[in-house]
């Protein structure tokens, strides 16, 4: 386990006075399966942050990294039937891994988290077509193709949506150094 999964999961029994394991129990003695209900359920009946709530809700159905026997499996089942967007994952991995070795990526079911001290990026094959790249730029405005995240992600300010390799190009690099300065 990494050492920021570490100390959020130190927090959250810190904080709520329940364990990781505790809090699994309770939710799934709910009955509740889909992530989303599972967000909700622990926000309006025990005001979790939403990212101790995504914490818990993906070591709840076990889609989390840490749950994967191998990480990687979980990025692999990701772009089966989406092979094609394959090119641009890994040209965004190799400028990510440029921008600093403390940049770590964390494969989830649906996306993959990119963090330095906190998550400053995610990536996530949003259809058979389209890679959505989620940034966390706060305070700054959406311009041409950032747009603001919407309903895309919580956990991300803007959006850039690629479909084409070439896409992965300065602009977007530059947008995402911002945003991994920030989270540093």
């Amino acid at each position: 386990m990494d050492k920021a999964a570490q100390t959020m999961i130190d927090n959250l029994e810190k904080n709520t006075g329940k364990s990781l394991a505790e809090w699994i129990k309770i939710v799934q003695d709910t009955g509740l399966h889909k992530h989303g209900e599972i967000l909700n359920y622990l926000k309006s009946e025990h005001n979790f942050t939403h990212g101790f709530a995504n914490m818990v809700a993906l070591k709840a159905k076990g889609t989390d990294a840490g749950s994967a026997e191998n990480p990687e499996d979980l990025v692999v089942k990701q772009y089966k039937g989406k092979e094609q967007l394959q090119p641009i994952y890994e040209a965004l991995v190799a400028q990510l891994k440029l921008l600093g070795t403390d940049v770590e990526l964390a494969p989830k079911t649906a996306y993959v988290s990119v963090r330095s001290k906190k998550q400053f990026a995610l990536i996530q094959p949003s259809t058979k077509t389209r890679l959505d790249v989620g940034i966390n730029l706060k305070g700054r405005e959406p311009e041409g193709r950032l747009e603001k995240s919407g309903s895309f992600n919580a956990m991300c300010t803007h959006r850039v949506k690629l479909q084409h390799a070439e896409e992965v190009d300065a602009e977007l690099i530059g947008w995402l150094k911002a945003a991994y300065e920030e989270a540093r």
